[in-house]
């Protein structure tokens, strides 16, 4: 779902990384944060099982330059690869722009290729989108491995629709920034036919190309995107806003910022910024989808599980979690649950952990994804309602 700030001039685009288990998703969601200077990424979130392979979403939000006067920031997100974290995947594939699916080359990964892609387009489905109306590509991953089927072998195998695709080495990087390149044009011309990225401003001089960049990339990531986001308009945009500080990545939220809902819709953000985060922590995922009046006590869980205080971190969630589902009315705690359509069985789990006397991190992970489930439902029913003026 991407958002408009008129205000800032800003628009915020959701792009998921998909794919099966193992096959290089958040490798490469990491080469992309290595690369993009410092100044215009946020923190790259991560919450991991033992085997180390991403339970819920990595989330890192990347800026961008600027389409039609307007600055582009990328929420980037990868979800589960093992089919039964299933409810997650939906969760995170809620209100996406685009999708990199990143496929496995081994010949012993076609099954789970398929099925993954099968998942995705069936996932999309359940919220009225056709993966053949939908910016895709697709990554060829792990083409150093000795083995690899031929590209020709995946392609009639996973793209019958010949949407883009790459192929790409998670771990060196090879081919895995023209993936991204390539969906986020994908994205910006979908946002362009829905009239959703505004028009320049008349009073906007021209301005030099950004064609002319450093050999080398020497503007970054950033600049990278922005020779690809042109399309066929004339010369580009201006440079990178000396003016906004890297803490307009970290601002606290509001209904600008890009949150995971089922229908698109532009929000208008109001002509007063709210404040900057000076000095604490970027935004986590939790605190990203949280509704003002839940901001802290989304940034006091993630801060314990940060801290590795599980323990407190679940008490958090849980407490969030009551104060959430009061919006939807005076009543006892499953009616509520039950109004916003949030699992029962989670948060009767949640409540289980909280009196527990010892707490794993897997325990405070689920705790989150509760937490950022009522988030989503809080945000998908309009609640809480704002105050009248």
């Amino acid at each position: 779902m991407s958002s408009v700030n008129l205000v800032a001039r800003e628009v915020a685009v959701k792009i998921v990384f998909y794919g099966p288990g193992l096959s290089g998703k958040t490798t490469s969601l990491r080469k992309v944060y290595e690369t993009v200077r410092p100044a215009h990424r946020g923190e790259m979130m991560s919450i991991a099982t033992e085997g180390d392979r991403t339970l819920f979403f990595d989330f890192l939000p990347v800026k961008v330059e600027r389409v039609n006067d307007c600055t582009v920031r990328l929420a980037l997100y990868t979800v589960p690869g093992q089919v039964f974290y299933n409810a997650t995947r939906k969760l995170v594939l809620q209100g996406a722009d685009g999708v990199v699916f990143v496929a496995d080359s081994q010949p012993e990964m076609m099954d789970a290729n398929r099925e993954s892609l099968a998942n995705l387009e069936e996932n999309l489905l359940e919220q009225g989108v056709r993966i053949e109306r939908f910016p895709l590509v697709l990554q060829w991953n792990k083409r150093d491995i000795p083995k690899a089927l031929p590209v020709a072998e995946l392609r009639a195998a996973l793209n019958p629709r010949n949407v883009p695709d790459f192929e790409t080495e998670a771990l060196s990087g090879r081919g895995v920034l023209d993936a991204l390149k390539a969906i986020t044009r994908l994205v910006i011309q979908d946002l362009r036919v829905k009239r959703i990225v505004p028009p320049p401003r008349a009073a906007t001089p021209a301005i030099p190309s950004l064609g002319a960049a450093k050999p080398g990339g020497g503007g970054g990531l950033e600049a990278q995107l922005s020779q690809h986001l042109a399309g066929r308009a004339p010369t580009a945009t201006a440079p990178a806003p000396t003016a906004a500080p890297a803490s307009t990545l970290v601002a606290r939220p509001s209904r600008s910022m890009p949150a995971i809902v089922p229908q698109p819709q532009v929000h208008v953000a109001s002509a007063v910024a709210p404040p900057a985060l000076t000095g604490q922590r970027p935004l986590g995922p939790a605190s990203a989808l949280a509704p003002s009046d839940l901001f802290d006590h989304a940034r006091a869980a993630e801060g314990a599980f940060s801290s590795g205080d599980y323990g407190t971190c679940i008490q958090a969630c849980l407490d969030a979690a009551r104060r959430g589902l009061a919006f939807a009315g005076e009543g006892p705690l499953g009616s509520q649950a039950h109004l916003l359509h949030v699992d029962g069985a989670d948060l009767l789990k949640l409540q289980t952990l909280a009196a527990r006397s010892s707490s794993r991190v897997d325990d405070a992970a689920f705790a989150l994804y509760v937490l950022m489930q009522i988030f989503s439902r809080l945000h998908a029913a309009g609640l809480p309602t704002p105050a009248a003026e």
